[in-house]
């Protein structure tokens, strides 16, 4: 025979078991992988538990620090931003944070620190009411309002409950007045060949409708309820600064704004100063604890984080199609 008709010879057995230990290997590889992977998900997920609590942690011996301090002290709680009820000036932990300050009893004095454009009348209704509670039963203990840069509307009633209101010669104070705003897009609809179709039972039940045409008769109605509204701030106001207004001073009253000297001039407030002043000079105590409720650092991280572009979006859908009373 020749040489290209030799054949050749191969082991089959050999070749199979070189397969087996080729597939053998990507096994183990695999298995490694799948531990890797697994034991990766369980030290990430050890490490996320670890912060949350830590954060927790945290927030916690943070508050018991400033609600268990026994050396004499002015109580303060800082009053910040809009006040609503998912805002962090809110009546629930305003009232929360004024009651810690009234019940420590190495608490010599509270001070509000306020820096608010004013909001929910409800919500500054609450705390107002709430002041008034903790003066009638801690008789021994003032609480003076102190405005930084703004004490407008709502920001402003709730000063009105204090024994005595400061702010800086520059702070912005007053605005007693009630406003409610939105936008009509009845023109526009018009233009774009838009229909409305809203069913409602109740003839006025869509008077708020921003698609909808306005009538007269609605919006009397609907500037009565301010009228009532702004009625119920000039009350608080009056009941809690009393005599020291200037009186027959219509201005007061009018929604108009001032700067801390002339706020004095009318009786709005009782002295120019800032927290530290009143707490050194006014009470005489240098040490201040800070009583406010703050978010704890979870829950501010996980607002950054992006939580809160879709409250961001509904605030704003809200702001347009609604038109909630402010005091603003």
């Amino acid at each position: 025979m020749g040489l290209f008709s030799r054949e050749s010879k191969v082991d089959p057995n050999s070749e199979s078991r070189d397969w087996q230990l080729v597939a053998s290997i990507a096994q183990e590889s695999l298995k490694e992988q799948k531990r890797a992977r697994r034991w990766g998900i369980f030290f990430k997920l050890f490490f996320c538990i670890y912060i949350v609590v830590v954060f927790v942690g945290v927030a916690r011996q943070s508050q018991v620090t400033h609600y268990a301090s026994t050396e004499e002290h002015v109580g303060i709680v800082y009053l910040d931003g809009a006040i609503a009820a998912d805002q962090t000036a809110n009546a629930n932990d305003l009232a929360s944070a004024l009651r810690a300050a009234f019940a420590n009893t190495s608490s010599k004095a509270v001070i509000l620190a306020i820096n608010s454009p004013g909001g929910s009348p409800v919500q500054s209704g609450y705390v107002y009411d709430e002041i008034k509670r903790l003066r009638a039963i801690h008789t021994d203990k003032k609480l003076y309002a102190v405005i930084s840069d703004l004490g407008a509307s709502g920001g402003y009633y709730i000063a009105a409950a204090a024994d005595e209101i400061y702010a800086d010669k520059s702070s912005l104070v007053g605005s007693i007045g009630v406003t409610a705003s939105s936008f009509g897009f009845v023109g526009l609809m018009e233009k774009l060949g838009v229909e409305r179709r809203s069913y409602t039972s109740g003839e006025h039940k869509g008077f708020l409708d921003p698609f909808a045409p306005q009538r007269k008769d609605e919006t009397i109605f609907w500037e009565s309820v301010l009228d009532s509204t702004h009625e119920q701030f000039i009350r608080a106001v009056e009941e809690g600064r009393g005599d020291r207004l200037v009186a027959g001073d219509e201005d007061i009253y009018s929604g108009l704004i001032w700067n801390g000297e002339q706020a004095l001039e009318k009786g709005l407030i009782d002295g120019l100063g800032s927290a530290g002043y009143v707490a050194r000079e006014v009470v005489s105590v240098e040490q201040v604890v800070d009583y406010t409720v703050r978010p704890t650092p979870f829950e501010e991280f996980s607002k950054n984080f992006g939580v809160a572009v879709g409250e961001g979006v509904g605030t704003i859908l809200n702001a347009v199609i609604n038109t909630p009373i402010q005091l603003q």
